[in-house]
């Protein structure tokens, strides 16, 4: 595929990201034209290779490595050497952008931090996404995405008035701090174009999700009050919850912003006079009254499929839309026009579908281009014509494990 209009083609990225945070970031570069190289290594694989939905539990099998590592090239070698972390450090003086999740101090530890490599690329861009922070009294607490949502505040505001914290059940701290570490590295980029100067870049995750929840932050230092649960509650508009149709546990969002949209929903809801009351006119009855509201609005609904209520709504400008698993959003025919997700062949797994990319740009859109990589798949690509070595000199690496040897995996029969 022609990757020369997308936006960073010609830029190269060293990628030490694992698990979710990282591989998120380098993928949405890698979409976007960059080249990426995954640095793995077979003695500590990249946990992603390994999750609960690999059924087959092969390295090169699992669909959450493929969706995070897709366009990517991928090498294998042994950073416990020395010659490893130097063949890194040459590949590193003909790249753009370099970016890790390890633990604070681990790439110092291999001589491949910012003052290193900056002494063989002084314009390099290098990115760091630590869950604490490199500094401070909480550096070295070790962290995976819950525990960060827990110590950001974030967690304690998901759940029911009344009830427990629910938390968000998922590693939302990954992927936000992947999509904030690739904007860092995106305006890092644009100031190396004006001024040649790289830049050492540090986005702790937990600082990421701090700032998911800025107004209750400030409201707290403005106020002295703590957060609560508030369920699917808005500050400032009303109606604004979750529904239930018609259907098995069939659910509709509705959010009503305005007085007028509250008209509009009064209208297409004609045959419901509670709603009609004034003191649900205004917003400030509403937002008072809201349990009655959900009330009366839940004994519309029941009656009715989500789909009708959000082609209702929607065409009278009253934001609804039904709440859908993972299946309801593949069959979705909007979705499926989007081409939201998108089948990729595989060349162990065969075809697979995968997200596709989450904008679409009339000139300078990105793509997906290229499977995720097998363990050592581009060892000679990268070490023979990037770096210049000769095949002789890779096969001396690959004897002595500093280079791991690709083997070529058994692959599905196509059809």
């Amino acid at each position: 595929m022609d990757k020369s209009k997308y936006p960073l083609s010609g830029i190269r990225v060293l990628d030490f990201g694992w698990v979710a945070a990282g591989p998120s970031a380098t993928k949405i570069l890698a979409d976007m034209g960059a080249e990426v190289i995954k640095v793995e290594s077979r003695k500590r694989p990249d946990t992603t290779r390994f999750t609960p939905d690999n059924i087959e539990r092969s390295p090169e099998t699992d669909p959450a490595f493929h969706s995070l590592n897709r366009n990517k090239l991928g090498i294998t070698i042994d950073m416990t050497k020395p010659e490893g972390c130097e063949l890194l450090r040459k590949l590193a003086a003909k790249t753009d952008i370099v970016l890790e999740n390890f633990f604070p101090g681990v790439m110092k530890k291999f001589g491949l931090d910012y003052e290193s490599l900056r002494k063989v690329k002084p314009d390099i861009i290098m990115v760091s996404m630590p869950g604490l922070g490199n500094w401070g009294p909480q550096a070295e607490t070790p962290s995976y995405a819950p525990g960060l949502a827990a110590l950001s505040g974030l967690e304690s505001m998901v759940g029911y008035k009344g009830e427990r914290a629910l938390g968000l059940q998922q590693p939302y701290s990954d992927y936000n701090a992947g999509t904030n570490s690739a904007f860092a590295a995106l305006a890092a980029l644009i100031h190396r174009n004006r001024t040649g100067e790289g830049q050492n870049i540090e986005v702790a995750q937990i600082e990421a999700l701090v700032a998911c929840i800025g107004e209750a932050v400030l409201d707290y230092q403005v106020t002295g009050k703590v957060p609560g649960l508030e369920g699917n509650r808005h500050g400032r508009m009303a109606p604004y919850n979750n529904y239930l149709c018609d259907g098995d546990d069939k659910w509709v969002s509705i959010a009503v912003r305005t007085d007028e949209e509250w008209k509009n929903l009064v209208e297409v809801m004609a045959d419901e006079p509670r709603l009609k009351n004034e003191k649900f006119a205004a917003m400030d009855g509403r937002m008072a009254n809201q349990d009655e509201l959900d009330v009366v609005i839940s004994d519309w609904t029941i009656s009715r499929s989500a789909e009708e209520i959000t082609e209702m709504l929607q065409e009278k400008g009253v934001a609804a839309f039904p709440c859908m698993d993972i299946g309801d959003c593949f069959l979705d025919p909007h979705f499926q026009d989007r081409e939201v997700f998108i089948p990729l062949e595989h060349p162990v797994s065969g075809d697979e579908f995968i997200a596709n990319l989450s904008w679409k740009m009339s000139e300078t859109n990105g793509g997906v281009y290229r499977s995720a990589p097998l363990w050592g798949q581009h060892n000679h690509y990268v070490f023979g014509e990037v770096l210049g070595l000769s095949q002789e000199e890779i096969a001396r690496l690959e004897d002595a494990e500093v280079i791991q040897k690709f083997q070529e995996p058994e692959r599905k029969n196509k059809g």
